[in-house]
């Protein structure tokens, strides 16, 4: 059977509705036929070729990236398209470009923290592209430390002026993309100093180029920071280097929503409560985890068509095992497969909670915020670190070719793998977690209830002393047992955790040489949230016929694969037993068995295109090696039968006249 053949012969096997799946994927039926109609708009447009970009120098490349999102917008305006729609149409283009921080961050960053007079001047300007924008925090020093950042803002009174100045090499921003090439202005993060006073750090908009010929502005420097990871990938991105010297910028333009500097210097607190800032940060952290499964579900879809089409060893009758037949590569896969849907499903859910934050906030209700923040922090760190590592797996799992630029994982990796440190490097994130978990703990006899993701640690006598009820392997399929034993686990792991600081004189010292367990607690309690937000998904209405089953293979794949790979912890903190284990392990491989005639069916679902695939390996119709063939002749070395230089070096050598070689 050909490649062409085996993918259709694939999806014959399958044992539910796709299509009901696919609006189960997207959320909702809208959901879907938006992204749907978007996805089939680029796909079909030539100006979104994107199969050279590997092979493009930067300057072509950010050329091109350049000319996409112009042509993008143009498109947006034409079609006026909605916001929704737009997002999705720049999602699916599919290259890192200024766009995405003009609208994930410098918009959000003025509606979350700009008064509503501060809104009405810049978001207009924002929303029309009349302005382009970026986000200046990170520093060439500082990066995960906000509050170590140098840049500082010194309030003039005699000229109702702030001076934003770079004082050392190490306080020159750093990272922001869009900043290096394209953006206009930026929400600059420093240091507010009035009457000599430090009042910690803020945000200002600071205008950097001028709006007629695009030069920056005098007292700026302003350039890009080099050449990143992989062949195309970030590299379409301009990400820059800024510094100020002694630049001067209007009071009105520091952001004012919370914190306010008077006409006198005076700093005054706002009647809005400086809580609300962190309803961006949910937000932004909701996005990422959200990107996260769609990054992850791509790499897997590429992975398990390609499994399906390739054929290797165990020849009966002349034809070749299919290797997703193999169980090392269901082993392998199939997590991985279970993890994009339980990722997508916990990014919907912390949709809710952004919007369950924010109308608390504006009832003045913080009650919830603490935990929030924690559970956000945690799971931005978790659902970035498994998929970048997942990425790389599913590269390996497509054997050799993955390695090929056309297999289109080398530049997913290449692309997706700053998640790990932007927006809170993934370790100190979970070190933030695991002081929410301690202190927690310490409150428990209060009377103090935990909340939300942490109220099961309300219940933490049972859950240290509770015994796994498991007798046998089909035991694994009950929620009540499968949470339990998590939520036994991560509660264990946190009470030896803060009893083993209460043994420190000095609680920070006991944090510091504690960290490394800290960090293992704080995973076990994310592993939790994604565990339980799984189930909880399966207790909803799920139209179509057999999806519910499909999914809770998956949920219990996913749940299963972290007891294996975690397994350390279950036992040596009593959760479960040996022989519990390994009832684990044998439903583990009964659960592969039962999603292998669906696996096609179910990366399927995701619904994305061959153009947003950008994948050879991963195409839909499995005619992958003659492709691969073709695509191999695309390249520039390709363009000549003899290399250039071949004259110059290669002739001289095998001509024995290496004195005539000009080298």
């Amino acid at each position: 059977m050909e490649g062409v053949d085996i993918l259709p012969h694939e999806r014959s096997k399958k044992q539910f509705d796709v299509d009901a799946m696919k609006i189960v994927w997207a959320g909702s039926r809208q959901a879907f036929e938006v992204s749907d109609r978007m996805a089939r708009l680029v796909a079909s447009d030539p100006a979104f070729q994107k199969d050279n970009r590997s092979r493009l120098g930067r300057k072509e490349l950010f050329k091109n990236t350049l000319r996409k999102a112009t042509y993008a917008w143009k498109r947006i305006i034409e079609l006026r398209l909605t916001e929704e729609e737009a997002g999705r149409l720049r999602f699916f283009v599919d290259e890192p470009a200024f766009t995405d921080l003009h609208w994930g961050m410098f918009v959000p960053a003025i509606k979350g923290q700009g008064t509503e007079e501060q809104q009405q001047k810049w978001l207009p300007l924002a929303y029309k592209m009349q302005i382009i924008g970026c986000y200046a925090q990170t520093e060439l020093g500082h990066g995960s430390n906000v509050q170590g950042l140098e840049t500082t803002a010194t309030f003039d009174p005699d000229k109702d002026e702030f001076v934003i100045h770079s004082p050392t090499l190490t306080s020159s921003k750093w990272w922001p993309g869009g900043l290096g090439k394209v953006s206009t202005h930026a929400v600059v993060y420093a240091r507010l100093i009035t009457n000599g006073e430090e009042h910690g750090v803020h945000g200002f908009i600071v205008q950097l180029r001028s709006l007629d010929d695009h030069m920056p502005l005098p007292g700026i420097t302003i350039g890009d920071i080099g050449m990143k990871f992989g062949n195309g990938a970030y590299n379409t991105m301009d990400n820059g280097v800024l510094t100020f010297d002694h630049v001067r910028i209007p009071r009105n333009q520091m952001l004012m929503r919370v914190f306010q500097v008077t006409r006198e210097g005076k700093c005054v607190q706002s009647n809005v409560p400086r809580q609300l800032i962190y309803g961006t940060m949910v937000f932004v952290r909701q996005t990422i985890v959200a990107d996260a499964s769609s990054a992850l579900s791509r790499a897997v879809c590429i992975a398990t068509r390609y499994s399906a089409v390739r054929r290797q060893f165990g020849s009966q009758d002349g034809v070749e095992t299919q290797v997703i037949d193999y169980k090392t590569q269901q082993n392998r896969l199939f997590p991985l497969l279970a993890s994009a849907y339980a990722f997508r499903f916990v990014g919907e859910w912390l949709k809710w909670l952004y919007t369950d934050v924010t109308q608390r906030l504006q009832a003045n209700d913080f009650s919830t915020l603490p935990e929030a923040h924690a559970c956000t922090a945690g799971l931005k760190s978790l659902t970035t670190t498994a998929t970048a590592d997942a990425i790389e797996e599913c590269r390996k799992l497509c054997g050799g070719h993955g390695y090929l630029c056309a297999s289109g994982l080398p530049e997913l990796f290449a692309v997706y793998v700053p998640a790990c440190t932007y927006e809170g490097d993934n370790v100190v994130l979970l070190l933030q977690v695991a002081r929410f978990l301690v202190k927690t703990v310490s409150q428990l006899g209060s009377g103090k209830e935990p909340i939300g993701t942490t109220a099961y640690l309300g219940r933490v006598q049972d859950l240290m002393q509770c015994h796994c009820e498991v007798q046998t392997a089909e035991d694994w399929l009950k929620p009540s047992v499968m949470l339990e034993a998590f939520e036994a686990r991560s509660a264990r792991m946190c009470v030896a955790r803060a009893q083993n600081l209460s043994k420190f004189a000095n609680p920070e010292d006991g944090f510091a040489e504690l960290s490394a367990d800290l960090v293992e607690a704080a995973v076990a309690h994310c592993q939790l949230i994604v565990v339980s937000k799984f189930f909880d998904k399966l207790q909803q209405d799920i139209p179509g016929n057999g999806v519910k089953q499909q999914l809770q293979n998956l949920c219990y794949i996913y749940a299963l694969n972290l007891l294996h790979k975690h397994l350390g912890d279950f036992l040596s903190t009593g959760c479960i037993t040996p022989k519990q284990a390994s009832l684990a392990n044998d439903q583990l491989r009964s659960l592969y068995s039962q999603v292998r005639p669906n696996a096609i069916a179910l990366v399927d679902a995701f619904n994305y295109t061959d153009h947003y695939l950008g994948s050879v390996l991963g195409r839909y119709d499995g005619n992958v090696y003659p492709k691969l063939y073709e695509e191999a002749w695309k390249d520039p070395l390709n363009d000549s039968v003899l290399p250039d230089g071949y004259n110059e070096y290669i002739r001289p050598m095998l001509k024995q006249q290496l004195h005539n070689a000009r080298l």
